[in-house]
């Protein structure tokens, strides 16, 4: 995805998102850019997707400089999207951010009380999440909801709709009573996977590695970590500890694929004392 050039140097404009909204309409104008005209909602998905994990890794390990920079990119996707709208006569982007002032508003009754009903007193953020939840569920398209998971997007990535489904039921009691409960299921799910390793078709183990992996995101989601969370950094530093094993054989005029397992693997344990985490 090509990056809008900057301007540096003293005394140079301060843009306002009013500047922004008339930058992108001029891309998207006959006198703009070839490239910003052909684009559409469904082109633009993979960079949405894109840009919102880099706001992750940004988050994660990246600087306040790196951040700034990968939200503005992701913003560029929301401001590019409802331009397209715009031009459709669907909607645009003053409406989004009015849906979103009064969304946020309506499901706060805690902090703007709505003079027809008790303002609620939560006391903890847990309690908030409720309230959130039982305003959420008065809403027109949630109000319509054949099932409790409808409207969890599929598109998720596995282990997050694992955690997200677990908490929408949970709001209804279908839960564990308590975290040594999950913990006892992992261990039955664990034994579970041995033992259809050893009897079973793949089909068997892969159903049991899923009830496996389902119930370490709830055991997560008691101890308050993001399985998918959890996953990424595991990945990073994977892939970090890795990269210096690669430097390691480097060193020796070798490559991974002609080395041995004992190499490698030593490198590794040096990478994981220098580096940690």
């Amino acid at each position: 995805m090509k990056k809008a050039a900057t301007h540096r140097g003293k005394g140079k404009k301060k843009y306002t998102v009013d500047d922004l909204l008339k930058i992108m309409a001029r891309l998207r104008s006959p006198s703009g850019c070839p490239w910003d005209r052909e684009q559409t909602e469904n082109s633009l998905k993979k960079y949405l997707i894109e840009e919102s994990y880099e706001v992750l890794e940004a988050i994660e390990s990246g600087t306040p400089g790196e951040l700034r920079e990968e939200l503005a990119d992701l913003l560029l996707q929301i401001v590019f999207i409802s331009r397209i709208s715009e031009e459709k006569g669907d909607f645009n982007f003053p409406g989004i951010v009015n849906e979103l002032a009064e969304k946020l508003v309506r499901r706060h009754p805690h902090v703007f009380p709505p003079p027809d009903r008790p303002r609620p007193t939560p006391k903890s953020a847990g309690e908030v999440l409720k309230v959130w939840g039982s305003v959420k569920e008065m809403e027109g398209k949630y109000a319509k909801r054949n099932s409790l998971l409808d409207g969890i997007p599929l598109a998720l990535p596995a282990l997050e709709r694992a955690r997200r489904m677990s908490e929408r039921v949970s709001r209804v009691g279908f839960d564990w009573p308590h975290i040594r409960e999950v913990w006892k299921k992992v261990q039955e799910e664990l034994e579970e996977l041995k033992q259809a390793e050893k009897e079973t078709s793949r089909k068997a183990v892969e159903e049991e590695l899923g009830d496996l992996l389902f119930t370490l995101v709830n055991w997560g989601r008691f101890r308050g970590i993001s399985a998918e969370e959890a996953l990424r950094k595991a990945n990073r530093r994977f892939a970090r500890r890795f990269f210096r094993v690669e430097e390691g054989l480097r060193r020796k005029g070798k490559r991974p694929q002609d080395s041995t397992l004992e190499e490698m693997d030593g490198l590794w344990k040096e990478a994981k004392k220098s580096i940690g985490h």
